[in-house]
């Protein structure tokens, strides 16, 4: 395996999380700080977001903005490529809309269809049965 398969299965992982696409999607719609960010992402602990923002501007998908105030303020935005992805996301999303229905009749279709226990034969030279 190539580094950039590697790199592109950890990028990935991390995008495919629990928490991840939640925030890239609410940060999307606006600049929000810490705070607001907590308050809309439903059920997400102060640690998992302070883990999934790190993550997100590790990766180049937030910025991440300081303003040197007691407290501290820290607002966040979605970087050029956490847009794309944002939009690649939502692509995926108009897809699965799109093609619901069609792929639960199938999964009722094969889940009440008899399933063979034989393996797939590997392709390869004919058998001769000799």
């Amino acid at each position: 395996m190539t580094r950039t398969h590697f790199l592109a299965r950890e990028i990935f992982s991390g995008i495919a999380d629990k928490w991840t696409l939640r925030v890239v999607g609410i940060i999307g719609e606006r600049t929000l700080r810490f705070t607001q960010l907590r308050g809309e992402v439903e059920g997400i602990s102060h640690k998992m977001l302070t883990q999934t923002l790190r993550g997100l501007e590790r990766d180049g998908l937030v910025d991440r903005t300081v303003y040197p105030t007691v407290p501290l303020r820290m607002e966040y935005a979605l970087t050029d490529a956490g847009q794309a992805l944002r939009h690649t996301v939502h692509g995926m999303c108009t897809w699965t809309r799109r093609y619901l229905e069609a792929i639960e009749e199938s999964r009722e279709r094969f889940d009440r269809a008899p399933q063979t226990t034989a393996t797939p034969v590997e392709s390869g030279p004919a058998s001769t049965g000799r």
